[in-house]
């Protein structure tokens, strides 16, 4: 297992690159292998452990393990924001969809699974579980509090986070 950080993910492209803390380099990180950890996005500056593999091409990652939020200068990023995190002690994880999410707006909304009405979902937020990006249908885990203006995502996970504890 290899250890490194995304210098970037691009969600639309498929693909980004990862540097390693072997210093050998960048290292291709393909949306088919974040996918099979339950993602679509990451974001940068995070960090992950996952298994390497050596091509015609050059290194790329195989398996993720882990991923953990951007951190910078030992502070996550999120906690520098204006946006205050809400307190998600004892809040229950729910599945969710996400219904549509625009990067450049900042913002989205998302479905519980059994529920139409929509959940909010904030840039922020996202920075701090470490997603960077989130298409339509993708499936997630979210704990839901009240914000300021209804229902808001406080946390959010991959979908199978109940199951592996991977965030």
């Amino acid at each position: 297992m290899i250890k490194g950080k995304v210098k970037w993910f691009d969600a639309d492209k498929g693909y980004g690159f990862v540097v390693a803390d072997d210093g050998l380099g960048d290292i291709l990180l393909h949306a088919n292998v974040l996918r099979n950890f339950g993602r679509g996005s990451v974001a940068e500056g995070a960090e992950v452990v996952f298994s390497l593999q050596q091509t015609e091409r050059g290194r790329q990652a195989s398996e993720i393990f882990e991923i953990h939020a951007p951190v910078e200068n030992g502070v996550e990023e999120a906690s520098q924001t204006t946006l205050p995190l809400p307190d998600v002690t004892g809040v229950e994880l729910e599945p969710a969809r996400i219904k549509w999410f625009d990067k450049a707006k900042g913002f989205g909304f998302a479905n519980t699974f059994g529920s139409s009405e929509d959940v909010f979902l904030h840039m922020e937020i996202m920075r701090q579980y470490g997603f960077s990006d989130l298409s339509p249908g993708e499936a997630i885990c979210i704990q839901v509090v009240d914000g300021p203006r209804g229902r808001m995502a406080g946390a959010m996970y991959s979908w199978d986070k109940p199951a592996n504890g991977n965030g």
